[in-house]
């Protein structure tokens, strides 16, 4: 009996906190917690993204700026063939609002040269998770995905205010100063080699994740082939802001075999154009 007696007290209690969550309703009806006029019990929707439309990939680089990406497109005497060659081709799509691209690909007799640009809108489906939030956890895939080496440990001598995350062990794959040929020199259409600048270590130039773009951000730099063959860099950097992602891909393959492509150099072009692409977004 008093087993009774206790379970009919949890079972009032209960009824008195869900008569409490629904305006303290006292009728003696049944109560379902779900009347959506109540604002004391009404979820807030999740906050919709920064941005609803993207940018048109292909002309948000200018000319002057696929000159330094693309140098061999100064090369092209013919004025509509050049002028086809700054015009780019979209990536095939099939929701302009969510995701677009562009691609250039020009051939020169120093080096064959491919630039993409690629902009993603990200929307969450869940009222919960907001767009920026889906955003977050779509790029964080992607940061995964590229298996970036795990930064340096700062040494004792180095210095407190030093960013960390700008340093990265030689052991990595994609060591951009490891090349065989990274003394070889400079090549007549005025690119170096793999080998870095003086002023600036080989460490600095591993893949990384960035602090200075968008509110995330990192680079990937990777080299294939070998002394014997053609050697193609790629350098990709990524961020977001808010709910959009932008993707650079930025390759080059010399036509001399043995010649890798500069990594700083290749490096800096590739962020400079995403801080020009910050920039286009920051001004929608």
């Amino acid at each position: 009996m008093q087993r009774k007696v206790f379970v009919s007290g949890i079972a009032a209690l209960l009824v008195a906190l869900l008569a409490g969550c629904t305006g303290g309703s006292n009728d003696g009806g049944s109560t379902d917690n779900s009347n959506p006029g109540d604002a004391g019990t009404a979820t807030a929707a999740a906050q919709p993204g920064k941005y609803r439309t993207l940018p048109e990939p292909c002309s948000a680089v200018d000319e002057d700026t696929l000159d330094t990406l693309l140098p061999g497109i100064q090369q092209i005497t013919d004025a509509e063939q050049r002028q086809k060659a700054y015009e780019g081709d979209a990536t095939l799509t099939y929701d302009t609002d969510r995701k677009v691209g562009c691609r250039w690909k020009v051939e020169s007799a120093e080096a064959t040269d491919h630039l993409l640009v690629d902009f993603e809108r990200v929307v969450s489906y869940d009222n919960a998770v907001s767009d920026d939030n889906e955003a977050q956890v779509v790029f964080a895939e992607r940061l995964t995905a590229a298996d970036l080496p795990e930064p340096a440990s700062s040494s004792p001598t180095s210095s407190p205010t030093s960013d960390p995350s700008s340093s990265a062990p030689s052991t990595s794959s994609a060591d951009p100063g490891s090349s065989p040929s990274a003394s070889a020199s400079v090549s007549a259409s005025g690119s170096a080699s793999g080998s870095a600048s003086p002023s600036v270590a080989p460490s600095d130039l591993q893949p990384r994740t960035l602090t200075d773009l968008g509110d995330e951000a990192f680079l990937d730099d990777a080299l294939s082939g070998s002394g014997s063959t053609a050697q193609q860099r790629t350098v990709t950097v990524a961020f977001r802001t808010s709910n959009v992602i932008v993707t650079i891909q930025y390759e080059e393959q010399p036509a001399t075999v043995g010649v890798a492509p500069d990594s700083q150099e290749m490096q800096d072009r590739a962020r400079k154009l995403a801080a020009q692409l910050s920039d286009t977004l920051g001004g929608q």
